[in-house]
């Protein structure tokens, strides 16, 4: 199976998506997750996941997989098992409301940059906000430990609400793992987002026979290795970019 018919949810961009959508991107070019013209892939940018399973999802199209009802009842599973935990961790959440009220901002700030639209009002002051002013007892490597520890084990017996399709999980650990990191600076502590498997460098279809010499010439020498290996060819023989560059004009 190279393609899945997700049931797709509408989508929009809500308070967080577009800024958090802008600088994820611009973070994983400097890794070297997403090729150098990620901001111009529509694959990359669209809102909607790809059918395509061998292209990776994309946090923010999360929701045109998932819709409100299964995003809200993973963050549920997480809550149940936030209060359910040990008095020094639950009692910094019971202090600012009840399971009801964290399920629904959680809920709202998730569905917001998964793509479900405008739902988490204030978006990132918002945000800075609760963690400096409500939460600001558990940022901290103690905190966060257990933070990412009740999250994997959601994460782990949730698989029921993930779409049979395992690029779910592996960008809802690229999702958390984007913000832990983006957290454990601010706020100086050890960076443990252990979620699993996260999203792994992008993996251009390249078509030599649609690419113009100059788009051709302009591919890495990777990029151009990469795709001649996934059409027979034996790069051993070209040594340089230059000499692969030349392979695939004939291809």
């Amino acid at each position: 199976m190279t393609r899945v018919d997700h049931p797709k949810y509408p989508t929009r961009h809500g308070y967080m998506s577009e800024k958090i959508q802008h600088s994820y991107i611009k973070s994983a070019i400097e890794n070297g997750v997403l090729p150098p013209d990620a901001h111009r892939m529509p694959e990359v940018v669209s809102l909607t996941a790809p059918r395509d399973i061998t292209k990776p999802i994309q946090f923010w199209q999360l929701y045109s997989v998932l819709g409100q009802d299964q995003i809200v009842d993973i963050v549920r599973r997480f809550y149940e098992r936030v209060f359910a935990d040990e008095p020094w961790f639950t009692s910094v959440f019971e202090r600012v409301g009840g399971l009801s009220h964290h399920v629904a901002t959680q809920a709202s700030m998730w569905i917001d940059v998964m793509g479900g639209g405008p739902y988490y009002h204030g978006a990132e002051f918002r945000l800075s906000f609760h963690h400096t002013h409500n939460a600001m007892a558990l940022m901290n490597d103690k905190g966060a430990e257990r933070w990412v520890a009740l999250m994997r084990e959601t994460l782990d017996s949730s698989l029921d609400l993930m779409a049979d399709d395992p690029r779910v999980r592996t960008s809802i650990n690229t999702f958390l793992a984007y913000f832990m990191t983006k957290y454990a600076d601010e706020f100086r502590f050890q960076d443990r987002h252990i979620f699993g498997e996260t999203n792994g460098p992008f993996k251009r279809q390249i078509n030599f026979m649609k690419m113009t010499i100059e788009a051709i010439e302009g591919l890495s020498k990777k990029e151009l290795s990469d795709a001649l290996i996934a059409r027979g060819v034996d790069v051993s023989r070209y040594p340089n970019k230059q000499a692969l560059v030349s392979k695939a004009l004939m291809m």
